[in-house]
């Protein structure tokens, strides 16, 4: 399935480059962003207020990713693909498969696959990256991302702890390019009820009500060794909704979560190609299951952007 998704958003984005449907004047190599897991653009972790694709104003672009990390117990694989309006408004759409490998065996599930879907929207309200770049003024978007957590041998599990399959996140990003200093930087503050990111569903209610939405920061900095060459940091704060649901369920903090941070190095060697390899610290997922490990490994995605 994901192959044949991968193969697809290809051949979109070779269709887009020749019927020349796509941006012909483009910005500034790496300015637009690479695409998150989430699909929307911004940094490998965390979306920031830049549109995604290589679009200026006038111009539609699209652009389409995968990408795979790999921690000591888990693996991820994520495409998706985003178009972009006029340097102002961003649609996206990303399909996730978290590889539990061995993780969960203890709980009879080994090999155990959870896949999600996410259907994201992103408006540009304030400022411009580029053409503000001389002064303090951030370019500002909003954006919202409806998750969908397909149905799994989890399922039961989940219901028990009272988190759904599917979720909500709004979110407002500032993002502030010092073109002369060769600095971009980003904050984003999320609302969202999502467990490891929606991964594990959203809410609990097991114990406690942890069914409300919360406040979530994220940051980032990246610096421009050379033009076609950044290297940078993520943080991302997560609430831990599932371990009071854990407690009550007789497994002490084994379904506690912490922040997920990266160091990353992003290269385009073309204005149609991007590259970024990270290390990657997602903290505990499961610890009951995981004897506590971090979560720790790489994070590679290559994107293609018209």
């Amino acid at each position: 399935m994901h192959k044949k998704f991968a193969i697809t958003l290809l051949a979109a984005s070779a269709a887009l480059s020749f019927t020349g449907a796509h941006a012909e004047t483009g910005k500034l190599l790496l300015t637009g962003g690479v695409s998150s897991i989430d699909g929307a653009a911004g940094g490998g972790l965390t979306p920031s207020a830049v549109i995604g694709s290589n679009a200026t104003d006038g111009e539609t672009g699209f652009s389409a990713f995968a990408s795979n990390a790999r921690t000591k117990d888990y693996g991820l694989n994520v495409f998706g693909a985003a178009v972009g309006f006029n340097d102002k408004y961003e649609l996206s759409i990303a399909q996730q498969d978290l590889d539990t490998r061995s993780a969960v065996a203890a709980l009879g599930l080994p090999g155990l696959h959870l896949k999600q879907t996410i259907l994201g929207a992103k408006v540009r309200v304030l400022g411009d990256a580029i053409l503000d770049s001389d002064s303090l003024m951030p370019q500002v978007a909003v954006g919202v991302e409806f998750k969908k957590l397909g149905s799994s041998r989890l399922d039961g599990t989940l219901a028990a702890l009272g988190a759904k399959r599917n979720g909500v996140d709004a979110y407002v990003s500032a993002t502030k390019l010092f073109l002369g200093q060769s600095l971009l930087l980003n904050g984003t503050l999320r609302a969202t009820k999502a467990n490891q990111n929606g991964l594990l569903g959203y809410g609990a209610t097991l114990g406690g009500n942890e069914n409300r939405y919360s406040l979530q920061p994220e940051f980032s900095v990246g610096y421009l060794l050379s033009k076609n060459v950044v290297v940078g940091a993520e943080y991302r704060f997560m609430r831990n909704k599932l371990e009071t649901a854990g407690r009550a369920a007789g497994l002490a903090n084994g379904l506690r979560s912490e922040d997920w941070k990266d160091i990353y190095v992003a290269w385009a060697p073309t204005k149609n190609f991007s590259l970024t390899l990270a290390y990657v610290d997602l903290g505990v997922i499961v610890p009951g299951t995981t004897a506590s490990r971090k979560q720790q490994g790489y994070y590679l995605s290559a994107q293609v952007a018209f």
